[in-house]
């Protein structure tokens, strides 16, 4: 059995990650002496605040800025303006050598667990690597219940990645991140990556160990229905900007933005999947 993360005080409430009006531009290369080089507005001045042992949803589609807002909560990429503070740090424009507690408390669970986990290291030292890192101890205990917690034997830990199957993979990848006791869980796309038969699985998982361990569980994707599942409150981003927040149930029974309209609408349900509705044909027909 795990351990929950340390106890939070309650003498003082404060939101677990704040972020204001944050601004990411990315420039391209220049492709011309005579103009100046393009830029990619990836994020447009957003604002959210997630609060400890939250369950908090973002959505929306592919290129909506959803990975580049983790990434700079993570403290992994820098924000152009505008300012990220987790556990009541700004972290915003802290240096690397003063980010430890960040490495300690927050962990991410990627998409793709294959291109996650190095596939030259077995699984017992890829779940302890977080520990010796952060100058840990990493004892075979601590690694077989790891292992035990996520659903897999002991044994395991002798192994390569390559030897497990997707859903396998993401497993190992939930229980390294879980190795170093965070109080933050980021899981980007966690599912996407796998089998429609496994990915109920992996979500129950999460939920479960989000639930045991009292962790503030921020989850990304682009599928609504997960987000449902899992999330007790959501933000949909189109664009670099977030258009519409609140409880899950209310945004999905009531939305009130015409692009959150557009992706509730365009949920496939059984009756509209067997008359051979595409995607495309449920956008089409998605109120605006």
């Amino acid at each position: 059995m795990l351990e929950p993360s340390a106890a939070r005080s309650t003498a003082e409430v404060r939101p677990a990650i704040r972020v204001t009006d944050l601004v990411r531009n990315y420039t391209r290369p220049r492709t011309s002496l005579l103009r100046p080089a393009p830029v990619i507005h990836a994020l447009r001045g957003v604002s959210l605040e997630v609060q400890e042992g939250e369950r908090f949803g973002i959505v929306g589609e592919s290129g909506c800025g959803k990975s580049t807002l983790l990434r700079i909560i993570a403290a992994l990429d820098r924000a152009t303006s505008g300012q990220a503070v987790v556990e009541g740090t700004d972290i915003t424009r802290l240096p690397e050598r003063r980010l430890k507690f960040l490495r300690e408390n927050l962990q991410l669970v990627f998409q793709d667990p294959m291109s996650s986990l190095d596939p030259r290291m077995r699984v017992r030292d890829i779940i302890a690597e977080p520990l010796v890192v952060q100058g840990h101890p990493a004892s075979g205990d601590r690694v077989r219940s790891l292992l035990e917690s996520v659903g897999l034997s002991a044994d395991a830990g002798d192994r390569y990645p390559h030897q497990f199957s997707g859903g396998q993979r993401q497993r190992i990848s939930i229980a390294r991140a879980l190795a170093p006791r965070p109080r933050i869980l980021i899981a980007d796309e966690p599912v996407s990556a796998l089998d429609v038969s496994v990915r109920a699985q992996v979500l129950n998982l999460i939920s479960d160990l989000v639930d045991e361990l009292n962790l503030t569980l921020i989850f990304v994707s682009h599928d609504l229905s997960v987000i449902k599942h899992v999330c007790d409150r959501v933000a949909v981003m189109n664009a670099g900007e977030i258009v519409e927040t609140g409880p899950t149930g209310t945004v999905y029974a009531t939305p009130t933005h015409p692009y959150t309209r557009r992706l509730v609408s365009s949920i496939p349900t059984l009756p509209r999947a067997l008359a051979g509705a595409t995607t495309s044909d449920l956008l089409k027909g998605a109120p605006t």
